[in-house]
């Protein structure tokens, strides 16, 4: 395999957009796209914006599917393969199935990710650069999607080659983008809502790193991790996992609680949507019921959201029955010590204006 530079393209190529790469990743109607990448020109996407449509919904021939697989081999027709792949990976059913058993296929995608790893620190990451990686990403993301080939691209360890740029700091939209495209990417796997795929990212690092994006991300960044967290939570094996120790369970109701207090001052109904899921299902667990009933923020238990939530019934079912839920009480097996955990977590939650150094490591 003739490899290069991530940085080196075909000088007839013009940036491509940041693909579509989180296409319905929230489901229940909050449909999650990252849309035209505002890193290219605002004239030439308007200019080209109809051509690109229609040539997106154009029929694509398994022949012409099967040459750019091939051109993915050669880095002189690399780039613009990528580009035409991840355009029209919609398109083609089963894409994922080609690239998996395509001989070579799945390493140079994996040889474009970590090609970019020393523009991230220090942060050096150029547009060009950020739109030709997530081309890669995007078909990485097809992958993880197909049923056929879900279980093999985590068996394959390969959603651990993304993390580097999930803990990426830098706010420029390259670094952005990167970081939304490979949030997409462990967004369709958890989508499905399959324990396997919970237990496998149990073991790694994505609800520390989840939880980092959800403080300090764009408002889609924001969206698509608290989605990440809701799915893993919303598993038996990850809810009882975050509940498991008061460090963890305290990190993610005290993020949460700072993202419900930003709430009051930018609301976005898509994300309070999600944030209260959490809650929801958090309220499902008695230890951390009863921490909840001192730690959930008021403005939860009052009508702040009122107006956000009016036209979103199904929010305000949940919301409703969260409240519910933390009326119950709860069976007289709490013991002493989970009293004292959860004083701690009210006086550490109930703090979060309050700039924090901790880290995200969990207990």
């Amino acid at each position: 395999m003739n490899t290069t530079s991530s940085s080196s393209s075909s000088s007839s190529l013009t940036p491509s957009p940041s693909p579509n790469t989180l296409p319905n990743v929230a489901s229940n109607g909050s449909s999650v796209a990252v849309g035209t990448s505002s890193q290219t020109s605002n004239n030439s996407n308007t200019n080209s914006s109809q051509s690109t449509s229609n040539t997106n919904s154009a029929p694509v021939s398994r022949e012409r599917i099967g040459n750019w697989i091939t051109e993915l081999l050669s880095s002189s027709t690399r780039e613009a393969a990528l580009m035409e792949l991840s355009r029209k990976r919609e398109k083609v059913a089963d894409l994922a199935v080609l690239l998996w058993h395509s001989f070579g296929s799945v390493a140079v995608l994996l040889y474009e990710v970590i090609s970019v790893y020393p523009y991230i620190n220090p942060p050096t990451l150029t547009a060009q650069q950020s739109n030709r990686v997530c081309n890669a990403l995007a078909l990485l993301q097809c992958i993880a999607s197909h049923p056929e080939t879900r279980t093999l691209f985590i068996q394959a360890n390969i959603p651990l080659f993304l993390y580097p740029f999930l803990n990426t700091k830098s706010s420029t939209r390259p670094f952005e983008y990167l970081r939304l495209t490979s949030l997409g990417v462990i967004g369709a796997l958890v989508k499905t809502d399959e324990t396997e795929v919970i237990n496998f990212l149990l073991t790694t690092e994505i609800i520390p790193l989840s939880l980092r994006i959800m403080q300090s991300g764009s408002e889609l960044s924001k969206t698509v991790a608290t989605f990440i967290l809701q799915k893993i939570l919303g598993d038996d094996s990850g809810l009882n996992y975050i509940c498991e120790t008061f460090d963890r369970f305290s990190h993610v109701a005290m993020v949460l609680g700072r993202m419900v207090l930003q709430q009051q001052r930018e609301a976005s109904g898509r994300l309070l949507k999600h944030i209260i899921r959490c809650y929801l299902r958090l309220s499902d667990n008695p230890r951390a019921r009863e921490a909840l009933r001192s730690c959930l923020p008021d403005c939860l238990k009052d009508h702040t959201f009122d107006a956000v939530l009016k036209e979103d019934q199904s929010t305000k079912k949940w919301l409703s029955q969260l409240l519910l839920n933390l009326e119950t009480p709860t069976p007289t097996s709490t013991t002493t010590t989970n009293s004292q955990q959860q004083q701690q977590t009210s006086n550490s939650a109930v703090q979060q204006n309050t700039p924090t150094t901790s880290t995200l490591e969990m207990g």
